[in-house]
């Protein structure tokens, strides 16, 4: 388990120069000058020669990605072109914004797969199969773009229950993390219907109904456990489309996270800043999924990590 932890904790490395190489590459050559984005068209030649030269972007691309890689190296991701600040101060301070957002969409997804998905696989076929399954459908079909806003009217401009946007208490954390959960609840539920349906023929099934337990509470006691390693699998994958899905949360609900940042970034064509969000997103993504493979021996302890 030990030797398994720190190959995939080495594996972080290449990953990490993989994703810097790849954005790196991707953001000098979208057309555009930051310099120009910062400074406006209206700047004299000479301000624009002098904040490109102070910034380094008039040096070759190879001695700029360079520099990058040696400042990854250090635990240097650079200075942010638009706030003026280094990256990883800006990472820090919206971080925590951004991975409490995404636990609340988690949350409120298994909260809300877990019944639908049990009483799925109970009874397939049935009534509230169909219903949670109808929800299931519509959950999926429904883009965060449309649901937030569609959210924001009904309980924030109509009703006047919850806050509109921005981070404060928790009323405002429920419609980001309704809108964040809502896709990811109904990919968990028709799993856990699949995986329930799965083993309900299974012999220890047949073994504890013939002990006189009804075939629900052999579901429930004996069934899920068997039934949750291809759930845990299914989160940890999730976890990314989460943090994809945050990009968009966070931009309509004003949310202050990465992001966010993110977005902006792109907008002002700030190299650094970009490349520093992106890294990060990644390399949350890796970590989240290392954390999945640990947690197999506990959910199964059939699975062995060699």
């Amino acid at each position: 388990m030990i030797r398994y932890f720190l190959r995939r904790l080495g594996a972080l490395v290449p990953v990490a120069i993989g994703v810097a190489t790849l954005t790196f590459a991707m953001i000098h050559l979208v057309p555009g000058d930051p310099v120009v984005a910062m400074l406006g068209e209206t700047a004299a030649p000479a301000d624009i020669a002098e904040m490109r030269t102070r910034l380094g972007l008039d040096r070759p691309i190879a001695e700029q990605y360079t520099a990058f890689l040696t400042g990854l190296l250090k635990g240097d991701l650079g200075e942010s072109i638009s706030y003026r600040k280094s990256v990883s101060s800006l990472i820090a301070e919206r971080f925590p914004a951004t991975i409490e957002l995404t636990m609340a969409g988690m949350l409120v997804g298994v909260l809300i797969a877990f019944p639908l998905g049990i009483v799925s696989g109970m009874k397939p076929g049935g009534a509230a199969d169909v219903g949670a399954m109808g929800f299931a459908i519509l959950g999926i079909s429904i883009p965060h773009i449309y649901l937030g806003p569609l959210l924001m009217i009904v309980f924030s401009l109509d009703l006047r229950w919850l806050p509109l946007t921005g981070r404060g208490g928790l009323s405002h954390l429920v419609l980001p993390a309704l809108t964040l959960g809502t896709a990811l609840a109904a990919v968990i539920a028709r799993m856990l219907r699949q995986s329930l349906i799965s083993v309900r023929d299974s012999d220890y099934m047949r073994t504890a109904v013939s002990k006189g337990m009804s075939p629900a509470a052999a579901l429930i006691r004996h069934g899920l456990r068997n039934a949750m390693t291809s759930v845990v699998t299914l989160l940890g994958l999730q976890t990314g489309a989460l943090l994809t899905g945050a990009l968009i949360t966070e931009v309509i609900f004003s949310w202050p996270g990465i992001g966010r940042l993110l977005i902006g970034a792109i907008g002002a064509r700030d190299y650094p800043l970009v490349e520093g969000c992106v890294l990060t997103f990644a390399l949350t993504y890796v970590v989240v999924n290392m954390a999945t493979d640990l947690l197999y021996a506990i959910v199964d302890p059939r699975v062995r990590l060699e």
